[in-house]
């Protein structure tokens, strides 16, 4: 039986009290970042792959299904406000399209060639990845793209919970978080999309910095989509270039658009 499919630790969840099903799940979710750091290495490869080919016009692409889809989608998206990236530089697709995302799809999963098919309208070339997401190992969805994308010579990856999965004899690089039994019996929403979270955080995080997306430590592409995000970009100018006024930062900020075109406008001003 599958790691992901075997009984839980626990027993007679409905009969636990709030507070002790609140410390048995958080107890259970200690060993998730214990489980991932055991796949840095993996990761490690799959990010410098990313990177080189990014650098050369590559996209990177996620693929699931299901909670392993709807975790691919929310990594992608967040990249273009978060560190200005063009929309296409990180895309997430769900089987069953965009209706998956809050609904389930019945038999999406099961169409071994809908994860290619999906990927078709985006002009593959050999500088984009792939990577499948799959807590169980064996969604047809994500093995059939995985396969035919490294046939077509795209370097693939897999984000999985089970050792020995079918998933990970397709890909070039499987990274296989073993976070063992979820706390509810198969609840693969818990520790394995837990882990896979963190997984896709470090994947496209790091590919930013390397991408020269981050200075220092602070996301100086952002965009500007609420006054917070203009307070912390106000705040990101004053500190970089030792302005005290903060309507003026805040004024260079609004009329070049982002952190680091305030700041090398300004710079360049004083020479």
């Amino acid at each position: 039986m599958r790691v992901t499919e075997q009984a839980s630790n626990y027993t007679d969840l409905d009969k636990m009290s709030v507070r002790d099903l609140l410390t048995n799940m958080n107890r259970e979710d200690k060993n998730v970042p214990l489980a991932v750091e055991k796949c840095i290495p993996e990761i490690e490869r799959l990010v410098e792959g990313v990177v080189e080919r990014m650098k050369k016009g590559g996209r990177l692409f996620y693929l699931g299904a299901g909670t392993s889809g709807r975790l691919g989608i929310l990594d992608a998206s967040e990249i273009p406000p978060t560190y200005g990236a063009p929309a296409d530089w990180i895309v997430g697709l769900i089987a069953g399209g965009d209706t998956a995302i809050r609904n389930a799809v019945e038999a999406a999963e099961d169409d071994v060639e809908g994860g290619w098919n999906d990927m078709k309208p985006y002009n593959l070339t050999v500088n984009d990845v792939v990577v499948g997401i799959a807590a169980s190992g064996s969604t047809p969805y994500v093995i059939g793209a995985v396969k035919k994308a490294r046939q077509e010579g795209l370097l693939t990856a897999c984000i999985t919970c089970n050792p020995d999965s079918p998933v990970a004899k397709e890909v070039d690089i499987p990274i296989v978080a073993v976070v063992g039994p979820e706390f509810v019996t198969g609840s693969t929403r818990m520790k394995a999309g837990t882990a896979q979270k963190l997984i896709l955080n470090m994947i496209s995080t790091s590919t930013m910095i390397r991408m020269g997306r981050v200075k220092g430590n602070k996301m100086v592409d952002m965009q500007l989509t609420n006054a917070k995000l203009v307070d912390r970009g106000t705040k990101m100018i004053m500190d970089e270039t030792k302005i005290e006024d903060y309507e003026y930062a805040k004024s260079l900020l609004l009329t070049h658009g982002s952190v680091r075109k305030a700041v090398d406008a300004y710079f360049a001003e004083q020479k």
